[in-house]
């Protein structure tokens, strides 16, 4: 069957950022399909509803609220990964975001931080879990980046930069961990999240958004949990160093800050 490339019976999988949002939504599309889950993000009682929801699905589930800012408390994830669940088979690098700024007002602090908090954390928990991945039979990282990463718009210097380093980054980790450990991205675009609800709650600016996007919409999280789920199960078994452009189509940011000319 077809659909069963897509399971994920027996094997574990890391979680950043799980707390809510596309890493919460990743999470339940993991257990859904058959995978135990470390959850990891700040908030202990945010962690302890998705935890609920991937046991009702029948899946294991071991929270670990931390600083994911952290690189010491982000790569102890993998050890305890391995010692609650037995295995990792999936890390889902979630965690990360940056506050859009005008060039001028991002400072090379801000731009260290964003980097440390995009990249630095993604790979830190790479760099820990790896070996364990390859005590088994390998594994997927699925990072998450954004199409802000591939287009220009004002406003976007920190966040579109480090976000093109994910996907770099996906890329070259891809060929370090051949064969064994396959390592892709998911560009996503603007995506129905509590971290967008402050731009959908104007109806002028969704609409906008919406008018500037190809299809017309906004993304959903299952929209991105099922790239996930493709990139991390057999069924994306033949890609490794790309990055899935899930994003309805755009070619340019379709939220415009209004920046003027200097």
């Amino acid at each position: 069957m077809i659909l069963d490339r897509f399971r994920l019976d027996g094997q574990v999988a890391i979680v950043t950022g799980a707390g809510r949002g596309i890493g919460a939504g990743s999470a339940l599309a993991l257990a859904e399909c058959g995978a135990n889950v470390l959850l990891a993000a700040r908030t202990q009682s945010q962690l302890d509803d998705v935890a609920s929801q991937v046991e009702a699905l029948g899946s294991k589930a071991v929270t670990v609220a931390c600083d994911l800012s952290d690189l010491d408390q982000v790569a102890g994830l993998a050890e305890t990964a391995a010692k609650e669940l037995g295995r990792i088979d999936i890390l889902v690098n979630n965690v990360g975001g940056t506050m859009p700024l005008p060039l001028l007002d991002t400072s090379p602090r801000y731009l260290e931080e964003a980097f440390h908090f995009n990249v630095a954390t993604a790979h830190a928990l790479v760099r820990a879990s790896v070996p364990t991945m390859l005590e088994t039979d390998g594994g997927a990282i699925v990072n998450i980046s954004s199409v802000i990463g591939r287009v220009a718009g004002r406003g976007y210097i920190a966040y579109g930069t480090v976000k093109a380093a994910l996907s770099h980054y996906t890329k070259l980790a891809s060929k370090d961990l051949a064969p064994r450990i396959r390592v892709n991205a998911i560009a996503v675009g603007s995506t129905a999240t509590s971290a967008l609800d402050i731009v959908t709650s104007t109806p002028e600016l969704k609409e906008t958004m919406e008018e500037m996007t190809t299809l017309g919409r906004i993304g959903d999280i299952e929209d991105i949990s099922t790239a996930v789920i493709y990139l991390a199960s057999k069924a994306g078994s033949y890609m490794t160093g790309k990055v899935l452009e899930v994003d309805g189509g755009i070619d340019a940011p379709n939220l415009d800050f209004g920046l003027a000319d200097l």
